[in-house]
């Protein structure tokens, strides 16, 4: 799991990348970081990892947005953004269960609309600008403030970092596996028959 902690470490890292260069936020695999790990770490404990990373990078942006532009995220915001953290736990959990290509797609895809479904309506229910109203609602999913790039755009740069992330961190995970003559870590047969002995014939049995 060395490389898996590896993998996803330095894709928090990248998250910090926005602070040199403000082009590339909102391109970060947020929702996948923990949703991956959930998915491939075997000790619950070690969803803690990505986990706080994504909160200590929170905090880090958060404190260069301030010390930078003035600006500081709401309260609010770093609570909504912490729930979306640990549902992307609770779904890969789910989908470690399952585990198959399709099930990774539909996980990373779910993690994603969630992510943007919840801080954006928290950014319409906490931000005056918006009309409290279902007009008011639907601006800030998709238009946003007039003065920066529409929400939606935001979407989907972090819809295709999570998916881009959850391919190849699953694709480095199987061939790591394939390497080692270890089974599919995709593989359903491969826990059904593991710990499985051969029938003892009924003359050596007790």
């Amino acid at each position: 799991m060395r490389v898996a902690l590896a993998l996803i470490l330095l894709a928090t890292g990248y998250r910090l990348l926005p602070t040199m260069d403000l082009s590339l936020a909102n391109f970060s695999p947020l929702m996948a970081i923990a949703f991956c790990g959930a998915v491939y770490f075997r000790e619950r404990w070690m969803w803690l990892v990505p986990f706080i990373a994504l909160i200590l990078s929170d905090i880090y942006i958060n404190n260069f947005y301030a010390r930078e532009f003035g600006m500081h995220w709401p309260t609010a915001g770093f609570i909504a953004r912490t729930v979306c953290f640990a549902a992307a736990i609770g779904i890969g959990a789910w989908v470690a269960k399952r585990k198959s290509w399709l099930w990774l797609l539909n996980g990373s895809l779910l993690g994603a609309v969630f992510f943007y479904f919840i801080t954006n309506t928290q950014s319409w229910f906490s931000d005056p600008f918006y009309a409290k109203s279902l007009a008011g609602w639907w601006q800030a999913m998709t238009i946003g403030h007039p003065e920066f790039p529409p929400t939606i755009y935001f979407f989907r740069n972090t819809l295709f970092g999570d998916l881009l992330f959850t391919g190849f961190f699953a694709s480095v995970m199987e061939l790591i596996a394939r390497r080692k003559g270890e089974p599919s870590l995709l593989d359903d047969d491969a826990e059904e028959t593991e710990g499985e002995t051969e029938p003892v014939p009924a003359d050596k049995q007790d």
